[in-house]
């Protein structure tokens, strides 16, 4: 995915709140800067100008002021908000989520509160790392982006976490790969026939699928469970008969002088 692809529904709703305030300059009353240090344009200007010249940094702490001078504005509400895509943009991504986590406390039934969800999913979407490492970011931002989808299923941010949701399901299926391949090299084959469940069972979309199931025929057969060994090429077979996976399958079992399906029932058989 090109950077522009990947950042321009936050630049672009980013891009809409400026927009908003900029309006919001010629309806500035006087009776606000009476019990304030600074005029609220002129605050939320400043921060706009360090978020032009791309100083995110400087610019999120400047968003935040006008919501500690002014925390009863229209304005504070935008800034709220902006202060986390600022912070994102300087990558201070515990900051992004707690900007945006503490707007949607503050303005639940705001119309910008799915672009706030989107944030939070995004911040913690940006920080997965690869699968040999721990994963908490990867489950944070699929939960992070499941509630947005729950929450608000027709917004536009929504179907792009959709997307994203799918990837983070392969990147956490792919872990679970990586540790039972782990195991079945240490011939360790029931912690190893675990971890393919897993992914058999909870991740069918990914595409970590058809290996998963060989995997199952290589570990069953390790251990002798030859009837579930066969359920395994079975189901891969039927479902992915093109891919190499089946292929590999089906000759292990030619090995074993095994056929490719069992005669009973087995768990395999109800997830497909």
């Amino acid at each position: 995915m090109s950077e522009t692809i990947r950042f321009g529904r936050l630049r672009l709703a980013a891009a809409m709140l400026l927009a908003g305030a900029l309006g919001l300059a010629g309806c500035s009353g006087d009776d606000e800067v009476d019990y304030v240090e600074r005029p609220v344009g002129e605050l939320y200007n400043q921060a706009q100008d360090l978020l032009e010249a791309r100083e995110y940094e400087e610019a999120a702490y400047a968003f935040e002021e006008v919501e500690r001078q002014h925390p009863y504005s229209e304005w504070a509400v935008r800034a709220e908000l902006m202060a986390s895509f600022a912070f994102y943009e300087a990558q201070l991504y515990d900051e992004a989520v707690a900007a945006a986590d503490r707007f949607i406390e503050l303005h639940p039934g705001n119309s910008d509160a799915p672009y706030a969800y989107y944030l939070i999913g995004t911040s913690y979407y940006e920080q997965i790392s690869d699968v040999e490492r721990d994963q908490e970011m990867t489950r944070k931002a699929l939960d992070s982006f499941e509630e947005l989808v729950r929450r608000y299923p027709d917004s536009g941010y929504s179907r792009d976490a959709e997307l994203k949701i799918d990837l983070a399901r392969d990147h956490l299926a792919g872990k679970q790969m990586t540790i039972g391949r782990f195991y079945l090299n240490r011939d360790e084959f029931v912690s190893a026939i675990n971890r393919f469940r897993n992914v058999v069972e909870n991740y069918q979309t990914t595409t970590h699928v058809p290996e998963a199931l060989y995997r199952l025929t290589e570990a069953y057969l390790s251990i002798g469970v030859y009837e579930e060994a066969r359920n395994s090429a079975a189901v891969l077979g039927y479902n992915y008969p093109d891919s190499k996976w089946y292929r590999r399958s089906y000759a292990l079992l030619e090995e074993e002088d095994l056929p490719p399906f069992g005669e009973n029932e087995t768990w395999i058989g109800s997830v497909f």
